[in-house]
This record gives structure tokens, C-alpha cells and sequence, in this order.
């Protein structure tokens, strides 16, 4: 399945648009392409819809969210839906401010997602669940089951909750995975990069819940083999052999 997969983005190389985190650009870029697609990142509202139809995939992130992104995300997202290409939003630090808690609904009202992305904290604000915060970090307890199956009914969309364990839920099954490694959580944009792959495997031919699991497997096992490399000494050294990782051929 992950073999399949990879392979196949590597194959097709998608172009994935990226409206998304100014801080982590040019990790995620690094990222996908290590991963095998292609990224493109426009923000002018000007242009995103014409980038989009240009695009195999879009993914929406709200990291450093202002009043034009937004107005380019609708747009772009709209695109996105006309013509059919997978799109994934991750509503970073969606419960910190009211501001962006608007922001996420005023998108939500208007674009339809393939998948949801984020931690437990952000998906439970979605469906008005109490899940404790700090910034963009979730850090309290919970149900990540019950509230990737609330999500998913609320949007009619796939869920990927991110955590210790990730949980997904696409069309009504629930997926498990729990590869991955502490520094993950320890270096900025993990998340946001891992959004990226996630748009890039759905822009491939079969099942998404597949593709969706495979990508979350992958991206802990290269999480894993980085932290494992002899050189490696703490997250500084951690991000450019995670790079490699994520390049590494798939093994059957």
C-alpha cells in the first residue's frame, strides 16, 4: 500500500498549490518535493484560482492568517472544488482567537474540503468541543475517535487527527497510526509539512482512507529512521536527515 502509493506520486510528480504557514515555506517545499510531488505556493488573490486550476491538489493552511489570505483561500478553494482536485485544510491554532475561529467557518461555509487536518485541540473547536490549548499546540486530553467521527459527520469530509497517535476517519472508517518520533513535535511545521504530503497522496488514483493511511505511515517511519541516524543529536540535527528520510526508497 505505501509502496504503491509513493511510487505513484513520484511517478506523477503532482503540483500541489499551497496557501499556507508563512513561517514554514520553504520546509514544506523542501518537504513534498523530497516526497515526490511538486509544490507551487501563490497568496494573491489575484491569481490563486488561476494557480489552482493549474494545480492537482490544494491545501489551505491558516498559520499566519490575515484578511486577503482568507478572501484568496475561498477563492482558491472554490477552484478547487469546480475542477474536482483534492483539497485539504489545516485550521492551525483555529480555538487561540476568535478572529480565526470566524475565519475557519467563513471557509467552511464556502469550500468544500476533502480532508481535515489538524491537532485535537483545533478539530474539537470545529464541532464546539472543549479541548485544552496553548497557541497552535493542543495539550490537554482526549477522544481523538470520537472527534474525528464528529468532524467528519459535522463536514462530510475525511479527518486526520494528529498526535502521539495520529486517527483518521474517511468515509466513516476509523485508522490508526503510530509510527513517528518525539522530535516531530519539537520542530516547527511538522504538521504543516505533513498536510502537504496528505494533499499530495489523494491527488493519486484508489482509496483515499488507503493513500491517507499510507502517508501518515511513511512520514513517522521517516521520522523514526532521522532520528535513529548516528549524527543526529536533537531537532536542529533531526530536520535535514528528516528531509532525507522522506526521499528514502519504500521497501515492500
Amino acid at each position: 500500500m505505501v509502496v504503491n502509493m509513493i511510487n505513484r506520486v513520484r511517478e506523477q510528480r503532482p503540483l500541489i498549490h499551497h496557501i499556507t504557514n508563512a513561517v514554514v515555506m520553504n520546509f514544506t517545499a523542501n518537504g513534498l518535493l523530497a516526497f515526490g510531488g511538486s509544490p507551487i505556493m501563490a497568496n494573491a488573490k489575484q491569481e490563486v484560482a488561476d494557480v489552482t486550476r493549474l494545480s492537482q491538489g490544494l491545501l489551505l493552511n491558516i498559520g499566519t492568517l490575515h484578511e486577503d489570505q482568507v478572501e484568496a483561500m475561498i477563492l482558491a478553494g472554490k477552484a478547487a472544488n469546480e475542477i474536482g482536485i483534492p483539497l485539504v485544510l489545516d485550521p492551525v491554532g483555529a480555538p487561540a482567537t476568535r478572529y480565526r475561529s470566524d475565519a475557519c467557518q467563513r471557509i467552511l461555509q464556502e469550500v468544500k474540503p476533502t480532508v481535515i487536518k489538524g491537532n485535537a485541540g483545533e478539530l474539537a473547536h470545529l464541532v464546539n468541543q472543549d479541548v485544552e490549548t496553548k497557541g497552535v499546540d493542543s495539550t490537554g486530553e482526549a477522544d481523538h475517535e470520537a472527534i474525528v467521527r464528529l468532524v467528519a459527520e459535522k463536514y462530510q469530509t475525511g479527518v486526520v487527527c494528529t498526535g502521539e497517535k495520529d486517527v483518521g476517519c474517511m468515509e466513516d472508517e476509523v485508522f490508526v497510526n503510530e509510527t513517528g518520533h518525539p522530535y516531530l513535535a519539537q520542530i516547527t511545521g511538522s504538521g504543516c509539512l505533513l498536510g502537504s504530503l496528505l494533499t499530495a497522496s489523494l491527488t493519486v488514483e484508489g482509496n483515499p482512507e488507503d493513500h491517507l493511511m499510507a502517508t501518515l505511515s511513511h512520514y513517522g517511519r521517516a521520522a523514526e529512521e532521522a532520528a535513529a541516524h548516528p549524527d543526529v543529536e536533537g531537532p536542529g540535527t533531526f530536520i535535514p536527515r528528516f528531509i532525507d528520510a522522506l526521499a528514502m526508497e519504500v521497501e515492500t
